[in-house]
């Protein structure tokens, strides 16, 4: 039995906008182009959803339906290094990991020893660690397929987490409008309609032959969805792009002292995941990250093959040359070369923190 996770960000353009300012949250807001350039929205907030305004539609147009809509501009090198770091994230439950964009996996979790092997803990605690320490949500799905959790992801949006066991899935999938397919759009939804047709248990009546005689191939798939069948597997490709540990402490600390022992805590952690890894790794540089009482955040990083406590203790320095102000948050990282790939230096994400049914 497969137990899949899929992770969905809420709003993730803007939830990101919205983290890094604050003055943003609670009033409509939208990614997008200009419109007076004929921009398009990227996307938007609930706020903003709430007007009628959506993604793809022209900024002119969303202006008109929301006067008060704020729309910035998109950062994409910021929107990659967020989902890098909840890749890192997930990369502590599972290698099976395969993206469908910067803001949502798919996770197969059924070989993982976490959390006592349960995915439905697995996710939860996914999205604790993302909005603890990245200041966005995750919607999350659980089941024991693609579809299912793909699905399931949707259904509390958002900041939600809908689980559906293998023993519900008929009961579940029974009632599931046809619109919820992927693949059935407003055309085939509107054919399937005028056949009275609406959820899947109206597509049982049919065979697989007449499913696929109306639908050609797509009728085979029909067929199977709408009995909760989906054999897909996770396609990932299981490559490490670093490894990293962090701590959130209770009380900001001041001292360097304190810095300095957090740091030989942190790094035996950091040896520790190193040594799980097999040969095909090799160390190309360490990070030290540290994150100040007002969310912000700095990062120090050099090239290194070893990655020895001396040279994140210099970096640690740095850090405090640049900025000694108290902080709220340390992290470590050791970015890696995919040697059997034949692959050059992967980009380190961020470092991100360790916390410590189905």
């Amino acid at each position: 039995m497969k137990k899949i996770i899929h992770c969905d960000c809420d709003c993730f353009y803007a939830s990101v906008e919205m983290r890094d300012d604050p003055n943003l949250r609670g009033r409509p807001l939208a990614v997008g182009g200009n419109s007076d350039r004929r921009g398009v929205i990227s996307t938007c907030n609930y706020e903003a959803r709430s007007y009628g305004v959506r993604s793809a539609m022209p900024t002119a147009q969303a202006k008109k339906l929301c006067p008060d809509l704020i729309v910035v501009p998109g950062n994409m090198a910021k929107y990659r290094e967020v989902s890098s770091q909840i890749r890192e994230i997930f990369l502590d439950y599972c290698d099976d990991i395969e993206p469908l964009s910067l803001d949502e996996a798919f996770l197969d979790v059924s070989d993982s020893s976490h959390c006592h092997g349960s995915a439905t803990l697995i996710a939860e605690e996914i999205r604790k660690r993302v909005q603890e320490n990245l200041g966005i949500t995750i919607s999350a799905g659980v089941a024991p397929n693609k579809f299912l959790a793909k699905i399931a992801s949707d259904w509390r949006k958002p900041d939600g987490l809908t689980v559906i066991t293998p023993e519900d899935v008929d009961q579940f999938v029974l009632r599931l409008p046809i619109n919820k397919i992927h693949g059935v759009g407003r055309v085939t939804a509107e054919k399937m309609h005028r056949q009275g047709i609406r959820t899947c248990a109206d597509l049982r009546r049919f065979t697989q032959i007449e499913l696929s005689t109306q639908f050609g191939k797509f009728g085979r798939r029909l067929y199977e969805l709408s009995r909760g069948i989906d054999e897909r597997p996770v396609s990932g490709d299981g490559a490490r792009k670093s490894v990293s540990v962090e701590r959130t402490f209770r009380e900001d600390l001041s001292d360097f002292d304190e810095w300095l022992e957090q740091l030989t805590e942190l790094y035996i952690r950091l040896l520790e995941r190193l040594e799980k890894l097999d040969d095909r790794y090799e160390v190309n540089s360490a990070t030290v990250k540290v994150k100040y009482a007002d969310f912000s955040t700095s990062t120090h990083e050099r090239s290194s093959r070893a990655g020895r406590i001396s040279e994140f203790r210099r970096l640690l320095q740095e850090c405090r040359e640049k900025r000694p102000a108290p902080i709220r948050l340390l992290g470590l990282g050791l970015r890696l070369t995919d040697l059997r790939a034949g692959q050059g230096p992967l980009q380190l994400p961020l470092p991100l923190p360790e916390q410590a049914t189905f």
